[in-house]
């Protein structure tokens, strides 16, 4: 294995094993940060090559892109009290539990799931945090500074809350804020970190956390101010038959209605799990080119239901694939989510909806198309060098005979190297800079200290 230095050398990864893209069997080319050439099988790269990786042991990959998750709840994995509840008691359990999160709990939980999520074979990660509770100032600032540290492309969301226990809402009060503190602050997040265009390492989208946690005056605000500022709009929605009840009640319309009403419905839009929508709900969000972003782990774990993924992708809605958050999931590991969306949706569809090509496609274009990216999410020329690299040497995958099925039948974990914008984030399966057993250290003792809150 030789990568270069130079960041406009040029990389040959050669001949790999299998590739999910058939146009690149033989490879692709990198320069810089960009795929610039994808080289058929058997055949030698029309690009003159200064150093070469022998892919032959390994399955290429686009670098995996996460759509939905909660770096925070990393800290209350398995929480006892929370077990074996649906979303709603589940939510106002552990909502104690997070009132107490801080700065630094928050900055090593996301650290954490940065780096399994690209030991996975992840290259780019969204995140979703609406909880800012007294003690937390730095959100959003102090993941930027993990995901710089990691080296992985950033998503993230300004998330809020703003209709407390005390408004009929689920969170404490001590976790909700004012609108304009709010809005003031994505404002100044997205002027402070957002890069548009093609190449962006970090993006800033407005996420207003569901519709029972915020004010309609918020959601519709929000878009406005998304609008405004060409960034891009993220909440959860249609999770739960209680919540299609919840807005019934109070808005006297069903979920994607009041989304509509607020101004969201639109291709600026990915909703996380959009498990509860009927037949004609489905025809309009493929319309307006809105994403969908499934959870199948997480919808199993709280037993929400399953997403209708295959008639949404069917009617135009862009359908990416998330590990969600780490207290409704426990892992944030894509490439065990890809096998999980593959095994849950043939409960519902035929394996020959549901195949493994399906979902690696979810998993890398689906995705990108719910963050509205074309430069990241697959092999070709001019995307992004992100790409993950797997071997098939373990005893689980012995006797495989079609590799690229082999990573989700067999249940692939982790990824044996992991490139992202050119750059080297893994390699032998570790990734670059990181100290595991001092992270896991920190974040451990983070934990205990954020459950010892709210049991004294």
């Amino acid at each position: 294995m030789s990568a270069s230095s130079s960041t406009q050398q040029t990389l040959w990864i050669r001949q790999p094993l299998a590739c999910s893209d058939p146009a690149a069997s033989g490879g692709i080319v990198v320069m810089g940060n960009k795929i610039i050439e994808q080289v058929a099988a058997g055949q030698q790269p029309t690009q003159q090559v200064d150093t070469v990786f022998d892919a032959s042991q390994h399955v290429l990959l686009p670098g995996l892109v996460n759509t939905h998750h909660h770096f925070y709840q990393t800290l209350t994995r398995a929480y006892t009290a929370a077990l074996n509840k649906p979303l709603f008691p589940w939510l106002t359990t552990l909502y104690d539990v997070w009132a107490g999160l801080d700065d630094e709990q928050l900055r090593v939980a996301s650290e954490l799931a940065m780096v399994e999520l690209l030991m996975s074979g992840c290259t780019t990660i969204a995140d979703h945090h609406y909880v800012f509770s007294g003690a937390l100032q730095h959100a959003i600032d102090s993941q930027v500074e993990a995901a710089r540290l990691v080296g992985v492309r950033a998503a993230l969301t300004r998330g809020s809350m703003s209709v407390g226990r005390d408004e009929g809402g689920l969170p404490p009060q001590s976790v909700v804020q004012d609108e304009q503190t709010i809005l003031d602050d994505s404002a100044r997040l997205i002027k402070q970190y957002h890069q548009p265009g093609n190449g962006a390492m970090v993006t800033v989208a407005l996420a207003p956390c569901s519709p029972f946690s915020v004010s309609q005056a918020l959601m519709r605000a929000s878009a406005q101010l998304a609008q405004a500022q060409q960034v891009r709009l993220h909440t959860h929605l249609a999770e739960t038959e209680a919540e299609t009840a919840y807005c019934e009640r109070l808005f006297g319309m069903r979920p994607l209605d009041y989304l509509d009403d607020c101004g969201w419905l639109g291709k600026q839009t990915w909703l996380a799990h959009g498990i509860h929508f009927n037949d004609s709900e489905i025809r309009r969000l493929g319309t307006a080119g809105t994403g969908v972003a499934h959870c199948p782990s997480s919808n199993m774990v709280l037993g929400s239901g399953l997403c209708r993924t295959i008639e949404l992708e069917a009617a135009g809605a862009p359908v990416g694939l998330a590990v969600d958050g780490s207290a409704s999931n426990d892992h944030s590991n894509l490439a065990q989510e890809m096998r999980q969306a593959l095994l849950l949706g043939r409960l519902r569809y035929s394996p020959d909806q549901v195949t493994h090509e399906a979902v690696i496609r979810w998993a890398t274009q689906g995705s990108a198309r719910c963050l509205g990216r074309t430069d990241i999410g697959g092999l070709k020329p001019g995307q992004q060098a992100d790409l993950a690299l797997f071997g098939l040497d373990g005893l689980r995958f012995s006797g495989a005979e079609n590799p690229l099925a082999a990573l989700l039948l067999c249940g692939a974990d982790h990824a044996d190297h992991v490139m992202v914008a050119g750059q080297w984030r893994v390699r032998s399966g570790q990734p670059e800079g990181i100290d595991l057993a001092a992270l896991r250290s920190r974040h451990e003792a983070a934990a205990r200290r954020l459950w010892g809150h709210i049991r004294h």
